[in-house]
């Protein structure tokens, strides 16, 4: 225990000795409370009458107590007498359990009786950009919902054997600290070391990660560091007085009606960066999703407000001591701003996250989808314009829980026209993000078009996989999933300028977009068809010579299209076509998406018509 390093902003092991732990036959508390004139801490072993007092061990207000002949079994609260006499109820701050709400008691909890077996999972796990990254987004009780609340027993028994058939790589919680309201979602929390009780012990949880990894899966917390619950049982106001919000009325609250924690407070940001690190070594995480990243680096997430400087220097210092303790673990920023350098590491003067949301790829896109194809021809360059600005930063394409939510509609009922159209206009849409350079996320019931949005209170509507465009969605989504694995250009060289081109990105009369990804033995052509018209030899220039063969169309009949396909492999023709020397001549339905491949081994791409390159060059001599 260094409590210098505690109050100077620097323990990242603070969990380790603060809150309650085993000391021989007995118990020893910790806790900071430096307004404090008493601190008792009462147990259920004598139903919560008998108090016991801490002594101050710390001027800067430390108090600790030793109980012996206590089993760390039973649930408790803290007592505090504040400076002005008044007593409060509070939770432990570092508690590593809680009772079930509506219940608020903190619970003793020896973490070491559970043992992993996740050594050969952890060996050989390691960060880096070349890994492929599809993300699962769950809520826990969202998955699976049979009117009570889900267990993590059977999140392992249900949703593991899903995400690895479906071909996901990870798995982002959301928040599973815990928290007193339910529609929260868990983003308005009072326990951050406390894995909420609503699904099971911290014993499930840990059981619930180590079977992730066991079939290969990561996964990933969602965590929030901005703000947290007013409760009067938790963090405000914890001894009499603002502790781990901002003393200044202005600043302590947020526009959720939540505390903002005070980042400019050392022990404040000992006890975040505990929490994360307490996450990952205890419960094997593969990495941290920082919700509203935009409220950390501006004061109430305003450009116009200000640089909030005590944000930019947590986050800073967070993510370079997360990541110096676990270089093999994510980091990603939840940022919808565009302040810059984000995801350069900390040592260049980044902010040090690995990688951050594409929010302006995600609203572009959706905005596009939901449009009249009549008008789309005016807004070409909503789909064109990410890629303008993709290599400022290392990003990930979402489609998260914000966009189905609050009256929003889910992501097929966001799509333009009647029910057969939304469809096809879906598929689109995802074999478009499959493709797009950049990682995926993609929020529970997006993979079988799920028409309801999103309710905590109830599982996704399993039942829809009975209907054939449901079902054969959920088979396409799949198969995108699994070609997304199967082929590096798609994973590994994201972040490589070379590894994409676009073949056509100017054709807006007809709203059709053609681009090219490029591998070490295959490019892949896909081309995004956004009208209800179809076309029949329609000719595109491609930058090899050879055979195209057709991977995938959203339009074939297996995915309940209309079977307007390439069967057969096309073989490019010396005929100039978008710049190009070569060109194939394809069947092209309405509002279909497709890619063709073409093996290239070692040979170069022709990106210019060699006559005209030629007679530029001589006009030059």
């Amino acid at each position: 225990m260094n409590l210098d390093y505690f109050f100077s902003g620097l323990d990242t092991q603070a969990y380790r000795y603060m809150g309650v732990h085993k000391l021989g036959d007995g118990v020893e508390f910790y806790v900071w409370a430096p307004h404090a004139r008493k601190v008792e801490v009462i147990m259920s072993r004598e139903d919560f009458k008998v108090p016991y007092e801490f002594q101050k061990v710390d001027g800067r207000g430390i108090w600790r107590l030793v109980i012996s002949n206590c089993e760390c079994i039973y649930s408790y609260r803290y007592r505090i007498t504040g400076n002005n006499g008044k007593v409060l109820y509070k939770s432990d701050p570092y508690a590593f359990y809680s009772e079930r709400r509506p219940n608020n008691a903190s619970v003793m909890y020896d973490l070491d009786q559970y043992k992993f077996s996740d050594d050969a999972y952890m060996a050989k796990r390691n960060f880096s950009y070349e890994n492929p990254l599809n993300i699962y987004e769950v809520h826990v009780n969202g998955f699976k919902h049979e009117g009570r609340l889900t267990t993590y027993r059977e999140l392992k028994e249900e949703l593991i054997p899903y995400v690895k058939h479906m071909g996901y790589t990870h798995i982002e919680m959301m928040p599973i600290v815990e928290h007193p309201y339910d529609g929260s979602w868990g983003y308005q929390a009072t326990g951050f070391f406390s894995a909420t009780s609503r699904y099971g012990t911290p014993w499930d949880l840990k059981d619930f990660v180590n079977e992730c990894h066991l079939n290969g899966i990561g996964v990933i917390l969602d965590v929030a560091y901005v703000h947290f619950a007013t409760d009067g049982f938790g963090l405000g106001t914890f001894d009499g007085e603002p502790c781990y919000e901002y003393s200044d009325a202005k600043l302590a609250r947020s526009q959720w009606g939540s505390y903002m924690f005070n980042m400019g407070s050392g022990p404040v940001i000992s006890y975040l960066m505990s929490s994360a690190n307490f996450f990952i070594n205890e419960y094997h995480f593969d990495g941290l999703r920082m919700d509203a990243v935009s409220n950390i680096i501006f004061y109430e997430g305003n450009k116009n407000i200000g640089e909030n400087g005590n944000g930019l220097s947590f986050v800073k210092r967070f993510n370079y001591s997360i990541k110096k303790e676990h270089p093999d673990i994510l980091l990603i920023a939840e940022d919808s701003t565009d302040y810059p350098h984000v995801t350069v590491p900390t040592e260049y003067n980044g902010l040090g996250f690995d990688y951050k949301w594409d929010l302006g790829w995600m609203n572009d896109t959706l905005k596009y989808y939901a449009m009249d194809p009549e008008f789309r021809q005016y807004h070409h360059n909503m789909l064109t314009f990410s890629m303008a600005y993709f290599y400022s930063e290392k990003f990930i394409l979402p489609l998260s829980h914000d966009e189905v939510v609050h009256s929003k509609k889910t992501i097929v009922d966001k799509m333009w026209g009647n029910y057969e159209t939304q469809f096809a206009q879906c598929r689109n849409l995802f074999l478009y993000m499959f493709t797009h350079p950049g990682k995926k996320l993609n929020f529970l019931g997006n993979d079988f078009a799920m028409y309801r949005e999103f309710d905590e209170t109830r599982g996704l509507d399993w039942d829809l996989l009975n209907y054939p465009a449901h079902d054969s969605f959920h088979r396409y989504f799949r198969d995108l999933c699994q070609i997304y694995k199967s082929y590096k250009v798609f994973y590994g060289q994201d972040y490589d300028p070379n590894s994409f081109r676009w073949i056509d990105a100017d054709n807006y009369h007809q709203s059709v977009y053609i681009y090219c990804r490029y591998g070490e033995d295959f490019c892949f052509l896909v081309v995004l068809n956004m009208k209800p018209i179809s076309y029949t030899n329609y000719r595109i220039g491609v930058p090899y010579r050879g055979i195209y063969t057709e991977v995938i169309n959203s339009e074939k009949d297996i995915y309940n299209g209309c079977n307007m396909c390439n069967f057969e492999p096309i073989r490019s023709r010396k005929i100039k076509a978008h710049g190009l020397p070569n060109s194939i001549s394809i069947d092209l339905a309405p509002y279909a998406a497709v890619m063709f491949s073409v093996k290239t081994g070692k040979k170069k791409p022709v990106y210019e018509d060699p006559d005209v390159t030629k007679k530029a060059a001589s006009k030059a001599a």
